[in-house]
């Protein structure tokens, strides 16, 4: 029976890789549609809760959030094999455009999907109304949901707005009289392994990466990406949005630096053109954003072959994803252990109103950046642009329309509108 619904899980996982356009937000929308409403997995109190302690972590929020629903179900198997059912179709995606775009092939089919991004800015949109409806019921949590949606319009690209608010709410209704039930809850357990593994991970992928560029070890460069991207998954807080900044100073800027240059390092270099390419990909397929780390492990490799390139696409992902893996599943016990406290307890009544709250300022600040992005366009695409964002919001909340129908109208809109 167990192993029916974990089959039935991940098959659900595998959709929602497919389906999951748009970034963390739209992730988390998805995640109370699929895995809330639809199946039952968990509570929406429990799915909030989830993504608000992925977000005071560092790493990709929205695989964490997946990793621990996972984990609640079937444990660590369950979680690890969440973790790869995941990312298998977005980074695979993602290593064919790298090894394809690395020889000079650019696919048009691309092009189809630039009305993707009104209809995931629904998907946030619907999924607000719903959550505002469960989690925001009262004055202190009011002021927590609207407060935190105008620092998210202010501040969306801080990595640390986000935590910053989460632990600002979680303050705010301490102030309150609630009290933890007096049910007797039984301590998880801490698995250290998970820690001990993530250190020593660190540690090697950094002497190994070291010693490859010292001594010029063929094919150090994977050894390099290991490192690099590893570093990143250990050192990220704010999702993709920081992540690509971090990752155009380390493969665009810091190879043209003085410094390296006078080193003669032979380090990873990638153009600013072809790094932005697969930045802009990676925005409009579903799955990671994080799943720009296949597509540069892939560029970064060009010149040694494509069966170099996968290999490269490959080391890129592991080492970009484990740590969030590890991460997560060592800090979730501190954390279920953490709200027995009353202290903690009482906090999560305004971390479930942040979070919603985030969700709608996020909503705004993707608004005002599509808008941007289409004001020099004609009226007609604006108008475009402007109806699918409403059509589909409308089509979501009241109609619960499935996700691949309106993903592929969406799509089918691009293509129309690649004939005119």
């Amino acid at each position: 029976m167990k192993l029916l619904r974990y089959i039935s899980f991940l098959k659900a996982v595998l959709y929602h890789s497919l389906s999951a356009f748009g970034g963390p937000q739209v992730h988390l929308s998805l995640m109370q549609s699929r895995f809330v409403e639809d199946r039952k997995d968990l509570t929406s109190d429990e799915l909030l809760e989830y993504n608000a302690l992925c977000q005071l972590l560092p790493g990709a929020t929205s695989t964490q959030t997946l990793i621990l629903i996972g984990y609640k179900i079937g444990g660590y198997t369950l979680a690890t094999l969440t973790l790869f059912v995941w990312l298998l179709p977005a980074c695979t995606i993602m290593a064919i455009i790298g090894i394809l775009f690395s020889n000079n092939i650019y696919p048009v089919f691309l092009k189809s999907l630039v009305y993707l991004k009104p209809m995931s800015i629904a998907f946030i949109i619907s999924a607000t109304i719903v959550l505002y409806r469960k989690a925001i019921n009262n004055t202190i949590t009011k002021f927590i949901f609207f407060g935190t949606c105008i620092s998210i319009v202010i501040a969306f690209k801080s990595p640390w707005t986000i935590p910053i608010l989460i632990i600002l709410a979680g303050i705010a209704t301490n102030f309150s009289k609630k009290r933890i039930p007096t049910i007797a809850v039984q301590k998880i357990k801490i698995n250290y392994s998970t820690l001990l593994l993530f250190i020593t991970l660190f540690i090697t992928a950094g002497f190994l990466s070291e010693k490859a560029t010292k001594n010029n070890w063929a094919h150090q460069k994977i050894f390099n990406l290991i490192e690099t991207n590893y570093r990143f998954g250990t050192f990220v807080f704010g999702g993709g949005d920081v992540l690509i900044p971090l990752m155009y100073e380390q493969y665009v800027t810091r190879p043209l630096s003085n410094k390296v240059i006078a080193s003669k390092r032979d380090v990873i270099k990638i153009s600013s053109e072809t790094f932005l390419t697969g930045v802009g990909i990676s925005r409009v397929l579903p799955g990671p954003v994080w799943s720009i780390t296949s597509y540069t492990g892939a560029v970064a490799i060009k010149n040694s072959g494509m069966h170099w390139q996968v290999i490269g696409a490959l080391v890129a992902v592991l080492g970009a994803f484990l740590p969030s893996f590890f991460i997560v599943l060592f800090s979730f016990p501190l954390w279920q252990n953490l709200k027995q406290h009353a202290i903690v307890y009482r906090s999560l009544e305004g971390i479930h109103a942040a979070v919603v709250g985030i969700m709608l300022g996020a909503s705004f600040y993707l608004c005002k950046d599509l808008l941007q992005s289409i004001q020099v366009a004609s009226a007609a695409n604006i108008f475009i642009n402007a109806s699918i964002l409403a059509i589909c919001t409308y089509l979501l909340y009241t109609k619960k329309i499935a996700t691949h129908w309106l993903v592929l109208s969406v799509i089918g809109v691009g293509l129309i509108s690649l004939l005119f």
